[in-house]
């Protein structure tokens, strides 16, 4: 049978992300609040949890569900590889409503569905989502909802919904965000829109092209460091060649020979 936690007190927010923890753990699912709308997940690496969560929404594999991260620096471990202009998103826009796709680690067992090597990834701007994140690590987590109805905004519409496929539901009071969150492809030399949510175009370049000025402004700055290191450089060689050519022209200086005994008259 679910359970339901109040997560709006201090004592039901601690039992509900215990609850949720031991669950995820257990492989089964779980409803949690996001900064977006309600979401489903499980275990990323639980490759049954992962197919359990498509099963409860009625999706199929050619739809895999992204990846949730309790930190910034999850991400590496995930991609094989984040571009400059990407990791000034994240820095820009993470923990929040955008959501980055990358080409994923090839080493990593799991199974999200029809990936074509990619990953999906956001770090929620929730607390109660980061509690549960932070304890278990990454999961699959999608909107909670059937496919085809529309996101659920509260605790109730997804368990009206998702009913007892979901082993704990979190209840943190109606979801906070108005729009879903952007999605970016992020495997190529620029960012490409594949879903423009919560984030403008508009915001996203210009975090992109404030990222880009300031990599240009430190590469300048390097360069002129460079530069001002040749420079003295130069200046010290020449003055090392100038005292040397003084000293070849003025020659040694004299010289005292020993005194030969004796050689004063005597009066």
């Amino acid at each position: 049978m679910s359970e339901v936690f109040d997560c709006t007190t201090p004592e039901g927010l601690a039992a509900g992300v215990e609850a949720a923890t031991h669950a995820v753990r257990e492989g089964q699912l779980v409803v949690m609040p996001t900064d977006t709308v309600y979401g489903i997940g499980a275990d990323a690496f639980n490759v049954a949890a992962v197919a359990a969560v498509l099963a409860a929404k009625g999706r199929g594999r050619e739809m895999p569900p992204p990846v949730l991260v309790p930190n910034k620096r999850t991400v590496d471990g995930l991609a094989s590889a984040v571009p400059e202009y990407a990791r000034a998103l994240i820095t820009a826009f993470w923990p929040g409503a955008l959501t980055l796709v990358f080409t994923s680690q090839p080493s990593l067992s799991w199974d999200l569905g029809e990936t074509n090597g990619t990953v999906a990834v956001r770090m929620p701007d929730h607390p109660t989502a980061l509690a549960v994140l932070a304890e278990v690590g990454p999961m699959a987590v999608t909107s909670a909802n059937l496919t085809g109805s529309p996101p659920a905004q509260t605790v109730a519409e997804a368990q009206a919904q998702l009913g007892e496929a979901v082993a704990v539901y979190l209840d943190a009071g109606p979801a906070s965000g108005s729009a879903a969150s952007t999605i970016l492809d992020c495997t190529g030399g620029a960012p490409l829109t594949l879903r423009e949510g919560a984030l403008s175009r508009r915001e996203v370049d210009e975090a992109v092209g404030a990222a880009e000025q300031e990599a240009l402004e430190r590469a300048a700055a390097a360069q002129r460091e460079v530069e001002a290191a040749h420079t003295a450089d130069v200046e010290r060689y020449a003055r090392e060649q100038r005292a040397a050519e003084l000293a070849a022209r003025v020659g040694p200086g004299p010289r005292s020979g020993p005194r030969v005994a004796g050689s004063r008259r005597k009066r």
